[in-house]
């Protein structure tokens, strides 16, 4: 009797929940899938760098969920701005491809002061560029592997710490610039990486990739501004070797903070 009593007040169980999810979630649900709301489209194709203008974009209506939180929804707030990536019809727009100021393909190349130099040394296998994981702003220290009649590995000191301006594949695209590839499409690997140098620095880079193999160890990722502390650490090592003055940093400090 006690397990017919049970069972009763079990399928009563079932029956109140399967109506609670009838009549109250599934409503629910089925009214978040059919919400509208409107965003901003490509009409056509858009490349790096365009303004972008009232002809190329269109306000469309379409099912609110499961919508990216940064898609933007207004056009005054896309037309006048700076595409940072090509975009093609039908595109949504994000707010990360967006830019307010005009984009130069190559800007790092106009913050030069005249004190360094960028120079661009070859990846020659895959591993020699860190497995292709390399970014813009990473501090590295190159090694040569090969060089001269004995085939030694060398690690320059004046190399210890290099920044990475861009990192570029066999048909001359910067990484951070081809940020609109297609699933499933196949990347071009590393060819070669664009370097922050030293005239003295420079240098030696031309020499060791005519006589060895350059490879990649990478440093530090992260805030500009540590990365600056340990740009700042090689340029005193370059100067205290040019007999200039400077702070009393030496080779054997391998971290800003002397650990």
């Amino acid at each position: 009797m006690n397990i017919l009593k049970n069972r009763a007040a079990l399928g009563l169980i079932c029956i109140v929940l399967s109506l609670i999810v009838c009549f109250g979630l599934t409503p629910l649900f089925n009214g978040a899938v059919r919400a509208q709301t409107e965003i901003v489209r490509v009409t056509g194709e858009i490349n790096r760098g365009d303004m972008i203008t009232a002809n190329m974009v269109t306000a469309v209506t379409v099912g609110g969920y499961n919508l990216p939180g940064s898609v933007m929804k207004e056009k005054e707030n896309v037309v006048g701005r700076y595409a940072k990536y090509d975009m093609q019809a039908g595109d949504y727009i994000l707010a990360a491809k967006l830019s307010d100021a005009p984009v130069a393909e190559f800007a790092y190349l106009s913050e030069l002061d005249g004190t360094h130099t960028a120079v661009s040394v070859t990846i020659k296998s895959f591993a020699a560029g860190l497995s292709g994981k390399l970014e813009p702003g990473d501090i590295v220290t190159l090694i040569a592997s090969g060089v001269g009649d004995f085939q030694e590995t060398i690690a320059p000191p004046e190399l210890r710490y290099v920044k990475v301006l861009a990192v570029t594949d066999g048909k001359g695209y910067d990484k951070e610039y081809t940020g609109n590839e297609n699933a499933g499409e196949e990347k071009e690997l590393p060819a070669a990486v664009t370097l922050l140098a030293l005239p003295a620095q420079a240098l030696l880079l031309a020499e060791l990739e005519s006589a060895g193999k350059i490879h990649c160890a990478l440093v530090y990722r992260g805030a500009a501004s540590e990365g600056a502390k340990f740009l700042k650490i090689q340029d005193d090592y370059l100067k205290s070797l040019a007999g200039e003055e400077t702070p009393a940093e030496t080779e054997a400090e391998v971290r800003p903070d002397g650990n």
